[in-house]
């Protein structure tokens, strides 16, 4: 590709100027189009070394390129403080479209990045209480979007959720469960929701209401099958569920409180058990094991992150805006353990605000005020949730919208973006009907694609594999979304301006425009799927101008 030619053409002049070249030449592509297609820091990285300045090294430098001669390079000029910038033909957008199609859906983007690195992305890990609420879809599809992208980007991921199957909220769940079920009101701290009524109401009736634990079993499956439910209707599914009473059964809790006591990460004080967790930044010491000696929250959560860490060379946790100060406790716990703490990486994923009918839905499990995942799935169907979901950055307040989300128009960026998918499907249906046979690429005339929204749809075909290693690197899927919806905002550009087929697109132009609608379909089936939405062959309309 262009980037790897221009590389080493700098690299060879410097080496031809006497100049020990950096391992990593600066190239980059200028924000304003006018400085150039691509520019280079190479003769202020290096002006030093040569004894003169960095504009007359540039000079010198661009002489050498030129005498050498790069594929696809119109000019090369001096800007700024010696900056070496490259004006390109258009030809090497036409390699571009090239190495699209030859890479296929698969293959589009995908690279080595993370070779030879196991990275264990854990999310969702709702308790097994309830639903999940439209609050836990944001970190349920954030999670699974981010494995997808990782996994193009070479590493070897394992998907993860962690059930919180002990402890006080099961018990009182249960308990909440069984008032139901005997026509009575759910403790004042029980669980207060509509589906503790309804699920009630589906305890078999050969269940011995006063058997808590019975209750608590088959209100546990209950859930699990009910979360199931909805995460398969979103495409969401886990190499793994954890069971946090595993950890009991199999010691794993104690063994790691003794590893911790002989690293002196814990102490006694006031007949509880500490970590030293301010160690790593956190306010205060926090408890592990309270003076009644039960556990608490984060005493269980040390030993299942040490199994992690044990399994893989990077941790990442999606966790909710309410886990922030909860980050620093768990590196805290990972050194003591003899773990880096460095290897484990938290994504805090922030509020949602739900609208219905324009008005906010405050969500809460236990009040009954409560908007299941199931029914935002059901309003406005998955695809359009995993893309509003991925819109912004998880670091940010979202306002979810379910009435935009669903509708099916222009102006909604699923819809826009799926659209340009389908309307290329339609322009190959069309061109099929007409007769029209597709050349073998290697047949065809790419040259004659001089179009400025031609070379639009290229130059985003481009840009799409290093936005998806970038997207990878940051942990941020919403800037594949970001590019794909200017990937299809360029295909909607050049559907309306450039005609592939009738009066006046001569036999060559129709060939190499459909071989660009097919890399443009390429590009766009490849993001969509890394987002877990689907790319479809036609929407609610097939009308197409070819």
């Amino acid at each position: 590709m262009i980037r790897e030619q221009l590389t080493e053409a700098l690299r060879v002049a410097a080496e031809a100027q006497g100049l020990d070249a950096p391992a990593e030449i600066g190239l980059e592509q200028p924000a304003n189009r006018d400085h150039g297609d691509w520019s280079s820091n190479l003769a202020m990285a290096t002006a030093k070394q040569a004894g003169t300045n960095p504009r007359e090294l540039a000079g010198q430098l661009i002489e050498r390129l030129e005498a050498a001669g790069i594929p696809h390079v119109d000019s090369i000029e001096v800007a700024g403080p010696g900056f070496i910038n490259f004006r390109l033909a258009d030809t090497w957008l036409h390699d571009v479209l090239t190495a699209v199609v030859d890479a296929g859906e698969a293959g589009y983007g995908r690279n080595d990045s993370g070779a030879g690195t196991t990275v264990n992305v854990e999310f969702v890990s709702a308790n097994p209480t309830g639903p999940l609420h439209a609050g836990h879809g944001r970190g349920a599809i954030y999670g699974d979007a981010l494995a997808s992208l990782l996994e193009h980007n070479g590493y070897d991921v394992v998907r993860e959720t962690y059930i919180n199957d002990r402890g006080v909220q099961m018990e009182t769940y249960a308990r909440s469960l069984q008032a139901r079920a005997k026509g009575e009101e759910p403790p004042e701290d029980g669980y207060h929701g509509q589906y503790i009524i309804d699920w009630a109401a589906e305890i078999p009736a050969d269940l011995d209401l006063d058997d808590l634990v019975a209750i608590r079993e088959w209100g546990y499956a209950r859930a699990k099958q009910d979360q199931t439910e909805v995460l398969d209707a979103l495409g969401i599914e886990f190499d793994i569920w954890f069971s946090e009473r595993s950890l009991l059964e199999e010691g794993k809790i104690e063994s790691s409180m003794q590893e911790l006591k002989e690293r002196d990460m814990i102490f006694e004080q006031d007949d509880a058990v500490w970590l030293r967790s301010t160690e790593f930044g956190d306010s205060k010491d926090r408890v592990m094991v309270k003076s009644d000696g039960d556990y608490t929250y984060l005493t269980p959560d040390i030993a299942y992150h040490s199994v992690k860490m044990g399994r893989s060379d990077r941790l990442i946790n999606v966790w909710g805006a309410d886990h922030h100060g909860y980050v620093p406790r768990m590196k805290a716990a990972m050194f003591g353990l003899g773990h880096d703490p460095d290897a484990l990486e938290v994504e805090i994923t922030q509020m949602v605000t739900l609208l219905r009918s324009g008005d906010e839905v405050k969500l809460s499990k236990r009040s009954g005020d409560i908007v299941e995942l199931r029914e935002v799935v059901e309003t406005v169907g998955a695809d359009a949730t995993r893309f509003t979901y991925l819109l912004q950055s998880v670091d940010s307040q979202q306002t979810f919208d379910m009435e935009a989300a669903a509708s099916q128009a222009m102006d909604n960026p699923v819809f826009y973006t799926q659209y340009a998918h389908a309307r290329i499907k339609s322009i190959m249906a069309k061109a099929a009907e007409a007769g029209v046979e597709r050349q073998p690429l290697a047949d065809v005339d790419l040259s004659v694609l001089t179009n400025d929204r031609e070379l639009d749809v290229l130059r985003q075909l481009f840009a799409g594999p290093g936005m998806i290693e970038l997207a990878g690197r940051e942990r941020a899927p919403h800037r594949v979304v970001q590019w794909i919806r200017d990937l299809a905002s360029a295909f909607h550009g050049f559907y309306h301006d450039c005609y592939v087929m009738g009066d006046g697109v001569s036999p060559e132009q129709t060939q190499a425009r459909l071989w660009l609608s097919e890399a443009a379909r390429i590009g766009l089936a490849s993001g969509l799927g890394l987002l877990g939405v689907s790319a479809p062959d036609s929407m609610w309309t097939d009308e197409v101008d070819a």
